[in-house]
């Protein structure tokens, strides 16, 4: 069940990506992150009333640590999506776990004597092996697809899967002490919201234009369901056939960029799409089997 939930996940969370693709034609990020945050907030406090879950929380600071690095990911990713095809905004931002591993082979580097006498930790090796391959997909992928005034786009598109994952390991230790899940998508939407609005202040409003504002509730509404789904299927603890289903967010965020905007990729393109989603699952697979209680991160 809990990879029907993450199944259902990936899918509105590519679904949301492209009605702010569509919005961001009139909207800019902090705008529709606020928007995001608005509609987050209405629909899980009304699934809260009817599920008679109390919204108050004993654990404010994490849930103000998940909502912060959340709605950096949040503000990235959005940017991205407006500025690049569908499809690469959607893969760099699956990068979470290939980001993962390299802080992992970097600390294991460091704080590794060579002459203490002992080996290098094992699988070491291996997660290096995953992270060169996942940076080389992003070349890969990057180079044909971008135009020069979207290598910005392309870095903050990088940035967002960096901060996604922090943001995904604390959904994981809510989980894991009991939050509720709409307790904790509930308050993501509040700093959503309360980050949106600070954006909207610093950087003024865009005019109002009712086609592209039709599409700022489906937006709200999809990433509700799909962080519900998400939270729904970690909190009960993460296996690796969960942990590698995230990566059918990429998948449908492909098929969304031929079908509905006509993106063109190059064979080099998908190739680089495939080496990122082949390095992500095997980076979650060698860190699994490396400490099997250790999190997995999602989407």
């Amino acid at each position: 069940m809990q990879a029907l939930w993450m199944l259902a996940a990936s899918l509105f969370f590519a679904t949301m990506a492209v009605c702010v693709k569509f919005a961001s034609a009139s909207f800019h990020a902090s705008e529709l992150v606020f928007w995001r945050g608005v509609i987050g907030m209405a629909v899980m406090g009304l699934w809260a009333r009817s599920q008679r879950t109390p919204l108050a929380t004993q654990y404010p600071g994490m849930h103000a640590w998940r909502s912060l690095v959340g709605v950096l990911s949040l503000g990235a990713w959005f940017y991205a999506i407006a500025g690049l095809p569908l499809a690469t905004a959607m893969t760099l931002n699956y990068m979470s776990s290939v980001w993962i591993a390299a802080f992992l082979v970097g600390g294991t580097l460091i704080a590794w004597n060579p002459r203490s006498g002992q080996p290098l930790p094992g699988r070491q090796g291996a997660l290096a092996m995953t992270v060169l391959a996942g940076f080389a997909g992003v070349v890969l992928m990057l180079r044909p697809t971008m135009e020069q005034h979207q290598v910005f786009a392309g870095l903050v598109g990088l940035l967002s899967g960096l901060l996604s994952a922090f943001a995904y390991l604390q959904v994981m230790a809510l989980g894991k002490i009991g939050e509720p899940e709409v307790r904790t998508v509930f308050y993501f939407a509040v700093g959503s919201a309360v980050a949106g609005a600070a954006g909207m202040v610093a950087g003024g409003m865009s005019p109002w234009n009712w086609g592209s504002a039709l599409w700022l509730l489906p937006i709200g509404l999809f990433a509700s369901l799909g962080q519900w789904c998400m939270t729904r299927a970690y909190s009960h603890g993460a296996t690796l056939v969960v942990a590698n289903l995230q990566y059918s967010g990429i998948v449908f965020g492909a098929l969304y960029s031929l079908l509905l905007f006509g993106d063109r990729i190059p064979l080099a393109g998908w190739g680089g799409i495939a080496l990122i989603l082949g390095s992500g699952i095997a980076a979650t697979v060698l860190r699994a089997r490396a400490a099997p209680d250790a999190p997995a991160e999602e989407h």
